[in-house]
């Protein structure tokens, strides 16, 4: 008797669409609400004034976030909708074309002609637009673009990111707010980037360092800012 043999691999590709926009929606919260705290912070404004700037920045930046990440998935699921209206009118117009443009693709791709011709066969009577859609344009159901998605998760990420420094200024003294924003910051930059590493599957300590360094570097650069104008006014 033949056993089954239990297929264990695990692929996160499916992820990448809300992944991507989830993990820069959290960045962004983070650093940018961190930034603003800490610019105006440096520059000697009253406690209440920072937490108001505070709160602006996580609703402004979580609805500029949900609006530009929906826009611009959207035009790149108008491109993919294009193409498949394209390539189903090439269908429709020269379907033995199209089919030996199919076989040359798994030719490529180290097939044998006649098994390749076989294959586009098969797969075209299978389903021809969505062989050509996966083999000629790159597009399958996991890459999709999927812009309602893809905004809810910017969105709510931004907010639960950007709240980070916006708790930390609550609870802090305003006597070094700024520093202690800061660090808090830098603590949930970095574990923002072990977990982007963690569901991705992919390891942690490059992205966690890009993360931090780069985070670190926008809010010196807003503390030097807001030393320099607050010294002014």
């Amino acid at each position: 008797m033949v056993r089954a043999v239990k297929h264990n691999e695990r692929h996160v590709l499916h992820r990448s669409g809300w992944l991507r926009a989830a993990v820069l929606g959290a960045n962004d919260g983070i650093l940018s609400t961190a930034s603003l705290i800490v610019g105006v912070a440096s520059a000697g404004t009253p406690a209440a004034q920072i937490i108001l700037t505070g709160i602006a920045g996580l609703v402004a930046g979580a609805m500029s976030m949900a609006a530009g990440e929906y826009v611009s998935v959207s035009s790149q699921s108008d491109v993919e909708s294009a193409e498949l209206t394209r390539e189903a009118a090439e269908l429709a117009k020269d379907a033995k074309g199209e089919l030996r443009e199919l076989a040359k693709i798994y030719e490529g791709r180290g097939l044998e002609p006649a098994l390749a011709m076989q294959v586009a066969a098969q797969l075209t009577e299978h389903d021809a637009l969505a062989a050509h859609a996966r083999d000629e344009l790159g597009l399958n159901d996991m890459l999709t673009a999927r812009p309602v998605q893809a905004s809810l998760a910017s969105a709510a990420t931004f907010a639960v990111g950007a709240a980070v420094p916006l708790v930390a200024a609550l609870l802090s003294p305003r006597a070094g707010l700024e520093w202690l924003v800061t660090a808090a910051s830098i603590l949930g930059l970095a574990g923002l980037g072990v977990a982007g590493g963690r569901l991705a599957a992919a390891p942690v300590i490059r992205p966690t360092l890009r993360v931090v360094f780069w985070g670190a570097v926008a809010m010196a650069g807003t503390a030097l800012i807001g030393r320099l104008f607050g010294a002014v006014v």
